[in-house]
């Protein structure tokens, strides 16, 4: 019996572990008449007396030269260009000119040149003549030898008449061939063009129903197409390039950071805080799921923008810009990351780290932080402020690998199917053991949710705990990043 249950309890964990993110379950719901768990659900809580720590990393650097200096001035108007020469005409007589070399000749010069051709002329035409002569004797030569060649060809065909048996004999091998070659023709050659006709008209078939798509198609596009989302001239290595190439309305751009890649849309916000800032993520009304793998992570997934009435994308989707392109972002040089949040009431708060970088997928995209300022609270760097000692450090974001449903990368029991942070909390992040921000989160309408309301009965909605704990969904999320450079 014993042996029954330990395989019982083994195929259990094996499912389990196969499970994907929306067929994952821990058992059966609470019952409310349970009693309620604390801001770290049913996460383990230490009641040792552990120092906290308030850091786990260091920082990203930002003492390295950036990649902008302050933004430049007005650049100042160009002054006119110098105007070039103006040359005569090229070989003209009557526009002449020592540059153009010597004028055209006269009619005099004329004379003289033919006089002195004439002088040349007479001893060729002399010589002439006597080749003439010498021909004339060479035709008496070349007739007698006609005429010997005349005798010698009736010789051949004497000769000729004598193989006359020969080639009768070769005919008679040729019309053998012939019978052959006649049947072949007249029996195996149509049958083959039978199967080429029959190959040819199914050829036709295919072509009259491309032609009929065509005429289709140009009926469909007799009227111009409208592009809902025209891209904008300006362009650059990312929106602060932009920015300060005249792009100043905040709106979709094509960004290129690096010229061995393709250029791809992000939005761009012009406006706060002086503009320059490249949306990598943002939550504003839950259309995207964002319980997603690793590799939609990787790539990027949601609607970078959308029309807002002014003919072009001015209004933010949401989305998540792609952890490959966020490290090549942040790797280009010292950059700053900023989180704007809303709760349901309206209320806007944000916390912005002067250094933030994300490592390649060789790291699992380790992530980095630094100089905090703002009025949100401080999560990435110090944790949840309503924890203490070992549960707060388990909150800290800075310097933890990113983590989604299907691959495990967090700190709490690395290995265990049942204790994964990212399938108990919506979405993919920097998840520690477990979090004290969740901007990947699921979208929870009004704020106020409790564990009834979770699927495995934890914080998974969009969470900020400094701001407002554990247990309300943000109404929306944004993460915005930009260049760091001193001068603003």
């Amino acid at each position: 019996m014993k042996w029954l249950l330990l395989i019982c309890f083994s195929l259990y964990g094996i499912v389990s572990a196969q499970l994907d993110y929306d067929e994952y379950d821990l058992g059966e719901p609470p019952t409310p008449a349970e009693d309620a768990l604390g801001p770290r659900a049913h996460r383990p809580v230490s009641r040792g007396s552990e120092v906290y720590i308030p850091s786990i990393v260091a920082p990203a650097p930002v003492s390295r030269q950036g990649r902008y200096r302050g933004r430049p001035t007005a650049a100042p108007v160009a002054r006119p260009g110098v105007q070039k020469e103006e040359q005569p005409d090229a070989g003209g007589c009557t526009h002449a000119s020592e540059k153009m070399g010597v004028l055209c000749p006269t009619g005099c010069e004329l004379k003289s040149a033919i006089l002195k051709q004439e002088n040349n002329v007479r001893p060729t035409v002399a010589q002439l003549k006597r080749d003439v002569q010498i021909l004339a004797e060479s035709s008496n030569s070349i007739y007698k030898y006609v005429v010997d060649m005349t005798s010698v060809f009736k010789e051949r065909q004497r000769v000729g008449d004598v193989n006359g048996d020969l080639i009768n004999q070769y005919t008679n091998d040729l019309e053998s061939q012939h019978v052959y070659v006649k049947e072949t023709v007249d029996t195996v050659f149509p049958s083959k063009i039978r199967v080429l006709q029959s190959i040819l008209e199914k050829l036709r078939e295919k072509i009259q129903r491309a032609e009929a798509a065509i005429l289709a198609q140009n009926d469909k596009c007799k009227e111009p197409c409208i592009v809902s989302c025209p891209i904008p001239v300006a362009s650059g290595k990312d929106c602060e390039d932009i920015f300060r190439k005249g792009g100043d309305e905040s709106q979709m751009y094509l960004v290129r950071p690096d010229p061995f890649f393709q250029p791809y849309k992000v939005y761009c916000d012009q406006s706060t805080q002086n503009g320059g800032w490249l949306l990598i993520q943002n939550r504003l009304d839950g259309s995207v799921d964002f319980g997603r793998r690793w590799d939609d992570y990787k790539r990027g997934f949601g609607n970078i923008a959308y029309d807002g009435g002014k003919g072009h994308c001015n209004i933010p989707g949401e989305y998540w810009l792609g952890n490959d392109r966020i490290s090549q972002l942040t790797k280009s040089g010292p950059t700053e990351v900023l989180f704007e949040m809303e709760d349901w009431t309206g209320a806007k708060v944000s916390a912005k780290y002067q250094q933030f970088a994300v490592q390649t997928e060789t790291t699992n995209y380790v992530m980095s932080v630094g100089g905090y300022s703002g009025t949100a609270g401080n999560t990435l760097l110090e944790g949840a402020s309503e924890l203490s000692g070992e549960n707060r450090t388990m909150t800290i974001h800075n310097g933890m690998m990113f983590s989604t449903y299907d691959r495990d990368n967090d700190k709490w029991t690395p290995g265990d199917p049942t204790k994964q942070c990212s399938r108990e909390d919506g979405g993919g992040w920097w998840y520690h053991r477990c979090h004290s921000a969740n901007p990947n989160g699921r979208y929870y309408w009004g704020g106020a949710y409790n564990k009834y309301m979770a699927k495995h009965g934890t914080d998974d909605g969009i969470v900020w705990m400094n701001w407002k704990g554990s247990w309300y969904s943000l109404k929306a999320i944004s993460m915005k990043i930009r260049p760091f450079f001193a001068q603003r």
